[in-house]
């Protein structure tokens, strides 16, 4: 799979609907991706092969026993949901998701291919974070100074 790139913006219908760049769905290149919670009050979407590698990965590191692996497999895994395009290039978001993500009928929503997954956003939520998180851009960034190009 070519890497999932670009920020787009597109409105979610009244029926909970968002059509997906076709960039991006050509990228793609499969009917349904995988949606489910992510940290910042936004939604992470990823391709069935990337959601099993992760949860691969979650559930290889997890024990039902450690109250913190928990909080993020309940967090992650238990409110992900399978969703197939419409023949239009639209998926149906799910209310329970939409609430999360405060993704009201109407709004404007930011979709941005971050390699590996998608994040879907409202609009004006992504403003809020990106101005509350400016000022650690910086520390954030040099955090990763070991990356050598």
């Amino acid at each position: 799979m070519e890497m999932l790139i670009g920020e787009y913006s597109n409105t979610l219908d009244e029926k909970g609907r968002i059509s997906f760049p076709s960039k991006l769905r050509s990228v793609l290149n499969q009917g349904e991706l995988v949606v489910t919670q992510g940290l910042d009050q936004c939604l992470m979407l990823f391709t069935a092969e990337e959601w099993v590698s992760l949860t691969d990965k979650i559930m290889g590191s997890a024990s039902v026993f450690d109250e913190q692996k928990l909080i993020v497999m309940r967090h992650f895994i238990a409110p992900a949901q399978r969703l197939e395009f419409d023949k239009s290039g639209r998926l149906s978001i799910p209310q329970s998701l939409r609430e999360y993500a405060a993704l009201k009928s109407g709004c404007e929503c930011k979709i941005q291919g971050m390699i590996k997954f998608i994040e879907l956003w409202d609009s004006s939520e992504y403003a809020k974070y990106k101005t509350d998180n400016a000022a650690s851009l910086k520390d954030a960034a040099s955090s990763m100074r070991n990356i050598i190009f």
